[in-house]
């Protein structure tokens, strides 16, 4: 359809802009991919940014009477895919709302709106899944990975990042039942080093932090493993305290040090101080930021 050259064709809210002539949506100028029904919702809550626009207004333009799809699947797939591409969260929204049994609103300040009809706006290229090819809106190619809204990088297969994630959680474990169940060599090793007093705080820390420690880790474990949605917001919510643990049980390497070397010793040091932010980074990919239907 032809357009008329007045009109506004990018949008730019925050760090995004959404180009309606080249079909893309961009991250401080980096394309994301957004396609099919999720651009074309985008584009239409931004038109109508700060109003409600209603599930029915959706179905009408995105969705013609005579197209054979699970509209509210469909939709509710499509704003998933937008809050995904911007790392928004519908309990706490930075760009779109949902308001109950109604619809959604952009909330995000936006510049250059966008002014006219956008499904009429959007070139085909931009819509592989347009409603004017029914029987695409189930088609998706196999070669077009996603990029992570906030981490910039593909989203590998989620069995991937959980199991890496539960092999983590299992090496702990294993740290924490190996030091109990070997105390006294620990309370030896201390003792040959620090005064008594300070052997015995040392193996009381040791206890204690096992002994947080492994409840933890089941918790995190089990979790992951029954593919708990909230996990991502509960492990934002631990991390602190978690970094905090591992941080102290990344010295356990040099109570072996007379055992493994010095060397030794401080290379697994390192490697367990950058384990938290590798699992923290891991549940940012297996678990995006949560979306609402």
């Amino acid at each position: 359809m032809p357009v008329p050259q007045n009109n506004s064709r990018v949008a730019r809210f925050g760090v995004f802009e959404l180009d309606l002539r080249a079909g893309e949506l961009r991250k401080s100028g980096v394309k994301l991919r957004l396609q099919g029904q999720p651009f074309q919702v985008l584009a239409l809550l931004l038109e109508r940014a700060g109003d409600v626009v209603t599930r029915e207004e959706l179905q009408q333009k995105l969705w013609p009477s005579d197209t054979f799809v699970d509209f509210d699947h469909s939709l509710n797939t499509a704003i998933n895919k937008v809050r995904e591409a911007l790392g928004d969260s519908a309990s706490s929204p930075r760009y779109v709302e949902t308001l109950a049994r109604r619809g959604y609103r952009f909330i995000a300040p936006v510049q250059n709106e966008i002014s006219e009809s956008t499904a009429a706006l959007m070139p085909a290229s931009a819509v592989p899944n347009s409603a004017a090819n029914p029987s695409a809106l189930t088609q998706r190619d196999p070669s077009l990975g996603s990029l992570h809204p906030e981490l910039e990088v593909p989203i590998p297969h989620r069995a991937l990042t959980r199991g890496l994630f539960a092999l983590i959680q299992v090496m702990y474990l294993c740290f924490y039942l190996a030091a109990l169940f070997h105390l006294h060599d620990v309370q030896a090793v201390a003792d040959s080093f620090l005064p008594l007093w300070g052997a015995t705080v040392l193996t009381v820390a040791v206890m204690v932090t096992a002994g947080i420690g492994i409840p933890l880790r089941c918790y995190l474990l089990s979790a992951v493993g029954f593919d708990y949605q909230r996990l991502g917001e509960k492990f934002r919510q631990l991390f602190p305290f978690i970094l905090a643990l591992d941080q102290l049980w990344a010295i356990a390497p040099f109570l072996l040090m007379q055992k493994i070397g010095l060397g030794a010793a401080f290379a697994a040091s390192a490697a367990l101080l950058y384990l938290p932010f590798s699992e923290r980074t891991l549940i940012r990919m297996a678990y995006l930021k949560p979306s609402a239907r």
